[in-house]
């Protein structure tokens, strides 16, 4: 590999494992790739967008430094029935981070990838205010309420377009690298997690155990593929994991990568964002591994 090979990098959704993005990026930058580029949904939209806009070091730092009473601040639950969680106080958080910064005025172009709600259709968000296509990307049903931008009311990407690879494809880059957070690998991966984050993580796992429960605890249990031990929310999951990945295979046919990184989709529960530290070690861990094999 020729040192500054540039690449299209296309992050896709899948809750608290987009937090693997952020390991991928750092080894992407670490063998030398320039990253030209960003398209991403939901999580993969909000970690490609502090990237795009120099802030992903600032983001990391702040989700490694929560602890406990930090999350129960943070999470301000909605009472209007759309959406557990407004998100506002987070996006406050992210809006001091980012600033007023326009989408056009990144230094590298940037794609937020978003669904109609009402229109049923896929929204590229290329303009306008990044603080605002990154919240209408990450509206996951049930957990965040919808963003409303101008006329439409905007939900997670990942419902119509889980890895967004067709707004690179006018790239002029040497190559295409999507980032897939729903893999179904069966390795295990050893991680050298420190006694500190394995004690924070289990601190705070019940405030993010209360959020899955308000949403009818669709994410609220660890996944299993044993049918025997199944509920119906389980189902539900496997189901929603089967759509996007059909989805995800329709949409390559037509716009396929030169490299799939793929996070196992058992990384961990759709809800655990507790996990930060042991999720970016994961995405480092198995982007060298295909990097080293280039």
């Amino acid at each position: 590999m020729s040192k500054k090979e540039t690449i299209s990098l296309v992050l896709g959704s899948g809750g608290a494992r987009g937090y693997a993005h952020i390991g991928v990026i750092e080894e992407l930058l670490k063998y030398g790739y320039n990253i030209k580029s960003v398209s991403g949904s939901s999580m993969g939209a909000l970690i490609g967008g502090l990237y795009a806009c120099g802030k992903l070091d600032a983001y990391k730092k702040w989700v490694l430094g929560l602890d406990l009473f930090d999350v129960a601040k943070l999470v301000d639950f909605s009472f209007t029935g759309t959406g557990i969680i407004q998100g506002e106080k987070v996006f406050d958080v992210i809006e001091e981070m980012v600033g007023d910064v326009l989408i056009e005025e990144l230094p590298i172009p940037f794609t937020a990838v978003a669904t109609d709600l009402i229109r049923q259709k896929e929204v590229w968000l290329q303009k306008g205010k990044l603080v605002e296509a990154l919240r209408a990307s990450i509206a996951i049903p049930t957990i965040f309420t919808p963003k409303q931008i101008g006329a439409r009311h905007l939900v997670d990407g990942g419902i119509l377009n889980p890895l967004p690879i067709a707004p690179t494809v006018a790239d002029d880059t040497q190559m295409t690298i999507a980032v897939n957070l729903s893999a179904n690998i069966s390795k295990k991966y050893q991680l050298d997690i420190p006694e500190k984050e394995q004690e924070k993580a289990s601190g705070m796992q019940d405030i993010f155990l209360q959020m899955a429960r308000k949403a009818e605890e669709l994410f609220a249990r660890e996944k299993t593929n044993d049918f025997d031990e199944m509920d119906m929310f389980d189902i539900m999951g496997h189901t929603i994991d089967i759509m996007q990945n059909a989805i995800m295979e329709s949409k390559m046919a037509g716009y396929a990568p030169d490299i799939i990184i793929g996070i196992p989709n058992n990384a961990c529960g759709f809800y655990e964002f507790n996990k930060a530290y042991e999720l970016i070690q994961l995405g480092r861990l198995i982007a060298r591994e295909h990097l080293e094999k280039r």
